[in-house]
C-alpha cells in the first residue's frame, strides 16, 4: 500500500495504484467494454458521464486477500451482474410508484437486496472462478449487518434494522429467531415472502416481493431508512428526481413514452458513443488571438464532423510541414508563434478531456548571461561525456565482429566436425550485419513547474549533458518541458504548454542554448505529457524507444490532484506496452523519503532514480544513459 505524501495532508489514505490498474482491465474485460474506469466511493454505484464503475471502500483496512477478493465482488457485481441484468426501467417504475409509499427508500433498499443476490447466484452459476470471492463478500457482510443490527435495535432505527436481518436471513440462514426490537413487525409473513428470492430470476419479479414487504410493515414503522447501504449514483438518482419535478406521475405500465435504457450496460455505452461523436475536427482545432484569449467567433460556421481542418497545430503536424515550422521559428530567433490550440479531447485519457495543448520551439540563441555557465559545464563534462562515447563505439564495434555460427549457409567455418557427427550438419556462419550507429530514439520529458524554481540549474545541466552525449552518439533525441497554465485553468478549459528544446531530426545541431533558456512555470500533468511524448515516439523507425522523465514529485495541476497518480501509472502502463521504455528521475534538494520512493514506485515501477541532491543530477543521469545505452547496443 502506498500512501501520497501531499503537501497538505488531510486523508493520509493508500493509494493501491498498480491493483486498481489491474481491476480496471478485469472490468473492462468482464463488460467488454475497453473505455471503462475504476474508482472508490463510500458504496458501489456507477458514473456513465466519465465511464466510471466505483468499488466500495468498505474493504479497505482488513487483510490484503480479504481485501482484494472482496474488491473483485465488487467488480463482478459492477461488471457482470447489474451492469448487463438490471432492467432500469423496471427500477425507475417502481420507484416512481414507491414513491408514494410512507417509505420509499427502505423500498429502495429492499430491491437492491433481493437483487444483489440475485446477481450473485447468477453469476457463480456462469463464472464457477467467483465463487470465492462472493464467499468472502457474504461472510464479511454477514458480520457487518450482525453489528449494525444491534447498533440500529437500539438506537430505533427500524427500517434499517430490518435490511440487516434481511440480509443475514437471506444470506445466513433464517433458523434463529429475529431481533427482538422487529416483533412488532410480522417476521414470519415476511419471511416467507423473503423465501422467494431463490426462485427470483428478474428486477421485475425482485421488485414484486419488496413491494409486498412494503404492504406488511407500512404502518408498523414510522420513519423510513436513515443510513442507505445501497445507491446507484448520483447520476441514475438524479434522473428519477427529474423526472418527478418535472412531469406529473407517469403510469409506471407506460413505457413506450419513458426514454429509459433497458440496461446499465446500454446507458454507459451511450454515453461514449457521445463522447466518441465529439471527435470531429471542427473540435480539435481553436483558433486563438494573443496568449490565451477567446477564439474569434465572429465567422462561425456549425461543426462538421467530417470537415477538413484548414490549420493544423505543431502538436499533431507530420513530416515536413512539422520540420519547416520548426525551422521557420529557428531562423526567426525562436520567437514564440502563436499556433491554434489543440484539444486534447477523449485521446489522452478521461482525465484529460478539457485540456488544450499547444507546441512552441524554445529560441536556440545564446544569452550573454548563459553562455559562460554552458561552457564551464561543457568543459566539465567533456572527460566522462568522451569516455561514454568511447565505450559504447567500442562495444558497437565488436559488436560487427561478433559471428552468427550454426547456419545451413553463408561462410564455411573451419571445425567440420559437425559433418560427421551431426544428422543435420549447420557448418556455416555469417558475420553480424554493420550497425554504424545506435538503433535507439530517445525522449526526454523536464518538468516545467513551479516547483522546480529552486533546481532549474541543475536541471539544465543534467539536461546539458543529456544531450551532448546523444549528439556526439548521433543518436535521434527529443527535448521538451512541460507545464499547465494554472492562472488559466478552469473546469472548461486546462492550457497546456509543450516547449521543445531539441527535436528528433536536429541530430546535428547544437541545443545548448535552447535548453539554457529552459524556465519555471506553474503546473505539470505528467500522466498527459507521457501520452504526448509516446504518441511521437511511436511514430519513430528505431527499435529500441526511450521515455525519460525528469520529475521532482507528484503530480499537480486543476482537476488532476485525486487521479494525477493513478493517471500517471496507466499512461506509463500504456507507453510500455507500446514498447517504449519510461524511466524517471527524481530531481531534489535533498534525499528523497522512503514515502516518496514507493509512491515514484507506484507511478513508474521499478525504473526510477533518485538522487541525493542537487549536485548528483548530471551524475544519476550519466548512469542512466550508461544502462539504457548498453540496452540498445546488445
Amino acid at each position: 500500500m502506498d500512501k501520497v505524501n501531499r503537501f497538505i495532508q488531510f486523508n493520509d489514505e493508500s493509494v493501491e495504484t498498480r491493483q486498481i490498474l489491474l481491476y480496471e482491465k478485469i472490468a473492462q474485460s468482464l463488460a467488454n467494454a475497453p473505455f471503462i474506469k475504476i474508482t472508490e466511493r463510500q458504496l458501489i454505484e456507477y458514473q456513465p458521464k466519465e465511464a466510471t464503475l466505483a468499488m466500495s471502500v468498505f474493504w479497505r483496512h482488513r487483510p490484503e486477500q480479504v481485501t482484494h477478493l472482496g474488491r473483485l465482488s465488487d467488480i463482478y457485481l459492477l461488471a457482470v451482474g447489474f451492469y448487463r441484468q438490471f432492467d432500469l426501467a423496471e427500477w425507475k417504475a417502481f420507484t416512481l410508484e414507491m414513491k408514494q409509499s410512507r417509505h420509499p427508500k427502505l423500498a429502495g433498499q429492499l430491491l437492491m437486496l433481493l437483487e444483489e443476490f440475485r446477481m450473485m447466484e447468477s453469476i457463480q452459476r456462469t463464472r464457477a472462478g467467483t465463487q470465492r470471492a462472493f464467499q468472502i463478500r457474504s461472510k464479511v457482510y454477514a458480520e457487518f449487518h450482525r453489528d449494525r443490527l444491534i447498533s440500529n435495535a437500539k438506537r430505533g432505527f427500524l427500517a434499517d434494522a430490518l435490511v440487516n436481518q434481511l440480509f443475514l436471513d437471506i444470506h445466513v440462514e433464517m433458523t434463529t429467531s429475529p431481533h427482538e426490537s422487529l416483533d412488532r413487525i410480522p417476521m414470519d409473513r415476511i419471511r416467507h415472502i423473503i423465501q422467494r428470492v431463490y426462485e427470483v430470476e428478474t428486477t421485475t419479479q425482485s421488485a414484486v416481493l419488496a413491494k409486498r414487504v412494503i404492504e406488511l410493515v407500512e404502518e408498523q414503522l414510522t420513519k423510513d431508512i436513515i443510513l442507505p447501504l445501497y445507491t446507484f449514483g448520483e447520476f441514475f438518482e438524479e434522473g428519477i428526481k427529474m423526472n418527478l419535478d418535472v412531469r406529473a406521475m407517469p403510469d409506471p405500465e407506460d413505457r413506450e413514452n419513458q426514454e429509459v435504457k433497458e440496461t446499465i450496460e446500454e446507458e454507459f455505452r451511450s454515453w461514449h458513443s457521445e463522447t466518441e461523436d465529439e471527435k470531429g475536427s471542427h473540435l480539435e482545432f481553436e483558433l486563438q488571438e494573443g496568449k490565451l484569449g477567446a477564439a474569434d467567433s465572429s465567422a462561425t460556421t456549425p461543426g462538421d464532423e467530417n470537415a477538413e481542418a484548414q490549420q493544423f497545430g505543431l502538436g499533431n503536424s507530420e513530416g515536413n510541414d512539422k520540420e519547416a515550422v520548426l525551422n521557420e521559428q529557428a531562423d526567426l530567433g525562436g520567437e514564440r508563434l502563436e499556433q491554434p490550440s489543440v484539444k486534447a479531447g477523449s485521446d489522452y485519457g478521461p482525465a484529460h478531456t478539457q485540456v488544450t495543448f499547444s507546441v512552441r520551439k524554445m529560441p536556440n540563441i545564446e544569452k550573454t548571461s548563459s553562455t559562460a555557465m554552458l561552457t564551464q559545464w561543457r568543459n566539465d563534462h567533456l572527460p566522462i561525456v568522451r569516455a561514454l562515447v568511447t565505450e559504447m563505439k567500442k562495444r558497437l564495434e565488436r559488436k560487427k565482429q561478433q559471428k552468427r555460427e550454426n547456419l545451413t549457409k553463408g561462410r564455411l567455418s573451419t571445425k567440420l566436425t559437425s559433418m560427421l557427427t551431426d544428422e543435420r550438419p549447420k557448418p556455416f556462419y555469417r558475420k553480424q550485419a554493420p550497425s554504424p550507429e545506435l538503433d535507439a530514439v530517445f525522449g526526454l520529458l523536464v518538468d516545467g513547474s513551479a516547483s522546480m524554481i529552486d533546481k532549474v540549474e541543475e536541471t539544465k545541466e543534467a539536461v546539458i549533458l543529456f544531450h551532448d552525449v546523444l549528439r556526439k552518439l548521433r543518436v535521434s533525441h527529443e527535448i521538451t518541458a512541460y507545464y499547465e497554465d494554472a492562472f488559466e485553468a478552469s473546469k472548461e478549459e486546462q492550457p497546456n504548454f509543450f516547449e521543445v528544446m531539441h527535436t528528433f531530426d536536429e541530430i546535428h545541431i547544437d541545443s545548448g542554448p535552447a535548453i539554457m533558456n529552459f524556465e519555471a512555470h506553474e503546473d505539470n500533468r505528467d500522466g498527459f505529457a507521457i501520452r504526448w511524448m509516446g504518441n511521437r515516439l511511436a511514430e519513430r523507425s528505431e527499435q529500441h524507444k526511450f521515455l525519460l522523465v525528469f520529475s521532482d514529485g507528484e503530480p499537480s495541476a486543476f482537476g488532476y490532484d485525486r487521479n494525477g497518480i493513478i493517471d500517471t501509472a496507466e499512461a506509463v502502463w500504456e507507453a510500455e506496452k507500446r514498447g517504449i521504455s519510461v524511466v524517471h528521475l527524481f530531481l531534489s534538494t535533498e534525499q528523497p523519503t522512503e514515502e516518496q520512493k514507493v509512491l515514484f514506485t507506484t507511478m513508474f515501477g521499478n525504473k526510477t532514480a533518485a538522487s541525493d541532491s542537487v549536485e548528483e543530477f548530471a551524475h544519476q543521469t550519466l548512469r542512466i544513459l550508461r544502462k539504457l545505452l548498453a540496452i540498445a547496443v546488445q
